[in-house]
């Protein structure tokens, strides 16, 4: 069974996508889609520098996560995209606050762009130990 995701605590799509698909009949694991730092009221990319944009991405993350019936302590696998390798350590510095303990596993790639011109994206498998609807 598969059950799409969708909260307003995170940006709406912005394109033929779902937030996060949740597969029911799998042990309950959640395909969070790509999240890049944009503020969910007005939909505008964060001000600031890679620090500010990937509080907001993980915060996105977060908010996705918890509409499955999760948390980021159930996120098994997380990628990373960013548009400058040199912004790795400002990158995982930050993303070491969300997850300091019994971090996911990671893959982090330099892309040559993303949407809306942010410097970071991410998206991740979660594990859904709770039941939910649509939120």
């Amino acid at each position: 069974m598969k059950e799409c995701i969708e909260t307003r605590q995170a940006p709406a799509a912005v394109g033929a996508y779902s937030q996060a698909v949740k597969i029911t009949d799998a042990g309950s694991t959640a395909y969070i889609s790509g999240q890049i730092p944009l503020d969910p009221q007005s939909g505008s990319l964060v001000e600031g520098g890679i620090e500010a944009q990937t509080r907001r991405v993980l915060d996105n993350l977060q908010a996705v996560a918890e509409a499955c019936g999760s948390s980021m302590h159930h996120v098994l696998k997380v990628s990373i995209y960013i548009t400058d390798m040199d912004n790795f350590s400002a990158v995982n510095a930050v993303y070491g606050e969300y997850f300091a303990e019994d971090p996911p596993a990671r893959a982090c790639v330099e892309v040559s762009a993303l949407p809306k011109g942010a410097g970071v994206e991410m998206e991740a498998v979660v594990h859904c130990p709770l039941s939910t609807g649509k939120r």
